[in-house]
Order: structure tokens, then sequence, then C-alpha cells
């Protein structure tokens, strides 16, 4: 079935949405959860996005499940996703409010790369902008899956990356 992707107008809820979140990943990981952050469009004021929290949780061991992943399904968490081959990356999903919780070891470079993407997008106007309309733009097609809409933004984002790493504008 194609997707669709259905952007929401900014909403100042999210970032209360996602104290939340953060709480109670914190109160279940305790110091596990050595890093917590919401990441992605949602933690951007002022720019439109799926309305899913996208947050970013680094953990010493991101292959020691056993460690985190049965404290966040306690949480209302459910796992969905591994991917061994791209950080070690780790993907568990909640839906009161939607969540997207990414799992990443300690040291990994994709924890950068959000941070880095967030920040810029945050404090340059004319970047998130850019990534708005982009988003937009892609939003207007019929995809097979999101995730081809999300690789479909992959040019726009990197270079804000590295405009972000490069401290231009």
């Amino acid at each position: 079935m194609p997707a669709v992707i259905i952007l929401a107008e900014p909403d100042p809820r999210w970032a209360e949405q996602y104290r939340a979140q953060e709480d109670g990943i914190r109160t279940a990981l305790g110091p596990i959860a050595h890093t917590v952050e919401h990441v992605g469009s949602t933690s951007v004021p002022g720019l439109a996005a799926k309305p899913i929290l996208d947050i970013l949780l680094v953990v010493p061991d991101a292959t020691d499940e056993p460690s985190y992943v049965p404290a966040l399904e306690r949480a209302g968490y459910a796992f969905f996703l591994r991917e061994p081959l791209w950080h070690e990356h780790r993907l568990l999903k909640g839906t009161e409010p939607w969540v997207n919780l990414h799992v990443f070891p300690i040291g990994s470079a994709e924890i950068e790369r959000m941070l880095l993407f967030r920040d810029r997008l945050r404090g340059h106007p004319a970047e998130r902008r850019l990534y708005e309309d982009t988003k937009r733009r892609l939003s207007m097609q019929e995809w097979e899956s999101v995730q081809d809409y999300a690789d479909a933004k992959t040019e726009v984002v990197e270079a804000i990356i590295r405009r972000a790493r490069e401290g231009l504008g």
C-alpha cells in the first residue's frame, strides 16, 4: 500500500509531549539512559512535521538489548527494528503520543549528525524554510514507503548538516 505523507502545522504541545516521554524514559532506565534528546522535525519550533516525536536515546551498548528493551516495553514502547549494520540502531515505537525512539550506542557518529541537523534548523530560519519547503513538495507525491520519502530528502539534509559542520551562515 502506498505511503501518504501528512504534515501537521507546528504544534507547541510537541515540546510538552517530549518532556513527558523523556521523564518516562529516564525513570524506566535510570543511568542506562546516557542521553535523551528530542530530535526530528517536531523538535524544531515553527516547523511543519509528521506528528510523530523522534527521540534519540543513547545507551552504553545498543547490542545489550536486555539492559534497556524490557524496561522500555514496560514503559509502553514496542520493539520495532534492529539495524546492526547502521550504527547498531534500534527503533522502538510508542503510540500515545506517536513516538519513534531511536537507540544508538555511546560514540555513534549518528548522534552528532542528528543533533547538528536539529540545532541548525533551530538556529537558522533560512535552513528551516528550505527543509520545510522540501518536505512540503515531497509530501505531495505518493511514496511506496515512508522510507522512500525520507530518502528523497537526503540531499537537502546532507547539505544542511555539512553547513552546520562548517559553521557556515
